[in-house]
């Protein structure tokens, strides 16, 4: 049973979609503007300090819970496509998840496209993850979380970090990930009309944007469907069912598997492109990151 709560989601995607559609020359400044009010619908978690850091030359924000354990951390990276989006967008959204895990997190402003084609965001969120190293927290204690094209960046800032020889982190929690930049998952298709915003015309804009021109949609940090899964931390990945996105999430659980790994994989009927939004408004919100926090805190020793 879908909660009331949770169609607030779902509004707001479908007044955005409207607005693009009526307005097809929106400014990419425009458009960035509107998914800054992304999180408007995810309550103030509280509690939560949140202050801003440069790591490695990359802007970050730290959201820092009352009484949390420091000497653990989360890297979140945001969604938007690659495009849209910011650390404070999300700082809401991941303020909750820090608070239910009970570290800091630290939330990743990287370079968008167009201005920084791939891999720039990859290379932005290896870098942030070697500053949180370099002040002291074991690899074994940081977790990576992130939702939509940063659901993608919670599995190839992994595949970057081992690239540069890197140790790994504990886990990582994929929420609504994209990772198919060939769109070739059948939910693309047999969600559409469920899926109140990622559109299959959405999803190729953002693709092409993000890779440029040259762009090679199998390169594994654009695709890790294509990545060498093998021997990575366990992963935790979340989709709602109404996404078309939603294959996304089951062929990369499958290559996980395949590849020997543990993953843990969790469907959400009913649900839209990243749901966990609702934090703090819809119970369906409150309980995935509940989820969250109970299967990663164990991998962090909390």
């Amino acid at each position: 049973m879908v909660s009331k709560e949770s169609t607030v989601l779902g509004e707001m995607y479908k007044k955005w979609v409207s607005a693009m559609a009526d307005n097809p020359d929106m400014t990419l400044e425009e458009t960035r503007e509107m998914f800054e009010h992304w999180g408007d619908v995810t309550g103030e978690p509280g509690g939560v300090d949140y202050i801003e850091v440069v790591a490695n030359g990359v802007p970050c924000m730290w959201a820092k819970p009352k009484g949390s354990d420091e000497s653990r951390a989360l890297l979140c990276t945001h969604g938007g496509g690659y495009q849209v989006g910011s650390m404070y967008s999300h700082r809401k959204l991941f303020g909750h998840i820090a608070k239910a895990v009970g570290c800091p997190a630290l939330i990743v402003d990287y370079r968008r496209s167009p201005e920084s084609l791939h891999p720039g965001p990859v290379n932005d969120c290896v870098d942030a993850y070697a500053w949180i190293l370099d002040q002291g927290i074991k690899p074994e204690h940081v977790a990576f979380v992130g939702d939509s094209a940063g659901g993608a960046l919670a599995i190839t800032t992994i595949l970057g970090a081992r690239d540069r020889g890197l140790p790994l982190p504990a886990a990582s929690m994929p929420l609504s990930p994209w990772t198919d930049m060939e769109i070739t998952g059948e939910t693309v298709t047999t969600n559409e009309e469920k899926d109140h915003f990622v559109k299959r015309a959405v999803i190729e804009h953002m693709s092409a944007t993000f890779l440029g021109e040259d762009g090679d949609r199998k390169d594994p940090l654009a695709t890790p469907l294509y990545a060498d899964l093998s021997g990575l931390p366990p992963f935790y990945v979340q989709v709602g069912g109404d996404e078309t996105l939603l294959d996304d999430s089951r062929r990369f659980v499958a290559k996980v598997e395949e590849a020997g790994g543990e993953v843990k994989f969790d469907i959400y009927p009913g649900m839209q492109h990243v749901f966990p939004f609702l934090a703090g408004t819809a119970p369906e919100g409150d309980q995935a990151i509940a989820d969250q926090a109970a299967w990663v805190k164990p991998k962090l020793g909390l």
